[in-house]
């Protein structure tokens, strides 16, 4: 894999820290600025709200400009916002900067998704694409516990200034390392809009997007509620750290698989993840076992989701410049609906966040079973 795409990750890192260290900050903030958790909580969806929003908003406005020009643009603006964010006394306005800071990061994960995938040769996209969500992986490892213990030892600004301070590495080595002008297959090429946004029309397109989209609400929807169903909160880091290493193995081994066998990937870790959800909301009273399936669900389910979101990359072919957002709207799709559906399902008790990703996997697969020669990629023929 070529140098551009570790420096990506990088940035991809800081982004996915920003994105879920909230969870371990929000009483902080909400004590400091004077308001109620659940509002403060607020700023975690007013994030995963501007993903979905930016992916495609911020693709289709730069979508001539090469990844040289336009990826420095969206992460100094991601880290401005962390600057102004880290300075404010007022929720209002650190609403805002998340609201900000949340297109600019949609926006740059548009644009290198398909800045990725145009630096490797067409086969290898899901390589790529497993490069880039390491960042997002061992965020979730290393990142996000790093940042709630910055904001308990130093309180949760301390933690915003991490995050941007993260940003000027990934900044120098972007500018130093990806290509100057356009690589083959990036779409600066004054290509219109609405071609790439014919791609839509693609029922395969759709479908995988669909896919993509069910089972990160599954993985976002029982991750978002992991603490709640840890008997002594003295293991709550080590359960959120597992699911991460887990995830990171998990994207490691589909990167290998899913451009040739994405079919396989699928079909091989869709049922453990299918069962894997509901045991764990019926044994995770026994520790030993809880540990054992965190990690074995964190890299399930980001190997079939990375595995699915590399098919969006593959079916939006045609669509140069726009795919990565689409891949990025489906993504976050899933990190928005998740949660809330979880949060629905904690009036059937703690265990509830856990069968309904269950339900949202079992429905992915239902959706999947007539859909497999989309899915392995068969006769697929990308407009031009």
């Amino acid at each position: 894999m070529p140098l551009p795409l570790y420096l990506l990750a990088l940035a991809v890192f800081a982004m996915g820290t920003s994105e879920f260290m909230l969870a371990g900050l929000v009483p902080d903030i909400a004590g400091s600025l004077g308001v109620s958790a659940g509002t403060a909580g607020t700023l975690t969806s007013a994030f995963a709200i501007g993903m979905c929003a930016g992916a495609p908003l911020m693709a289709g406005l730069i979508r001539d400009r090469p990844g040289r020009t336009s990826l420095p643009g969206f992460v100094l603006v991601f880290a401005a916002a962390h600057v102004a964010g880290a300075l404010t006394t007022d929720f209002a306005l650190l609403f805002a900067t998340r609201i900000v800071a949340a297109l600019a990061n949609a926006g740059f994960l548009a644009v290198a998704l398909t800045t990725a995938s145009a630096l490797v040769a067409p086969e290898r996209k899901g390589r790529a694409l497993a490069v880039l969500l390491a960042g997002t992986t061992v965020a979730t490892i290393a990142g996000v516990p790093g940042g709630t213990v910055l904001g308990a030892l130093f309180g949760w600004r301390a933690a915003f200034w991490a995050v941007a301070a993260l940003c000027l590495p990934a900044l120098a080595g972007i500018v130093a390392g990806v290509p100057g002008r356009p690589v083959q297959g990036e779409g600066a090429d004054g290509r219109a809009l609405r071609p790439e946004l014919a791609r839509l029309k693609s029922p395969r397109l759709v479908l995988v997007m669909l896919l993509g989209a069910l089972v990160n609400a599954g993985t976002f929807c029982g991750f978002t509620f992991l603490a709640l169903i840890v008997a002594d909160e003295r293991w709550v880091p080590v359960v959120l750290v597992l699911f991460g290493a887990g995830s990171f193995a998990g994207v490691g081994v589909a990167g290998r698989l899913s451009d040739r066998r994405p079919g396989l990937v699928v079909a091989v870790g869709g049922p453990p993840l299918l069962i894997g959800w509901p045991a764990l909301a019926l044994l995770a009273d026994q520790r030993a076992v809880l540990l054992v399936l965190v990690f074995v669900l964190g890299a399930l389910s980001f190997a079939l989701g990375s595995t699915l979101i590399a098919r969006v990359l593959y079916e939006a072919a045609g669509a140069p410049r726009m795919a990565g957002s689409y891949a990025t709207a489906a993504l976050n799709l899933g990190a928005v609906v998740g949660p809330l559906i979880g949060a629905a399902a904690l009036g059937g008790g703690t265990a509830g966040p856990f069968w309904a990703s269950g339900a949202l996997v079992a429905t992915a697969l239902v959706v999947a079973l007539p859909s497999r020669a989309a899915i392995a990629g068969e006769a697929s023929t990308p407009a031009r």
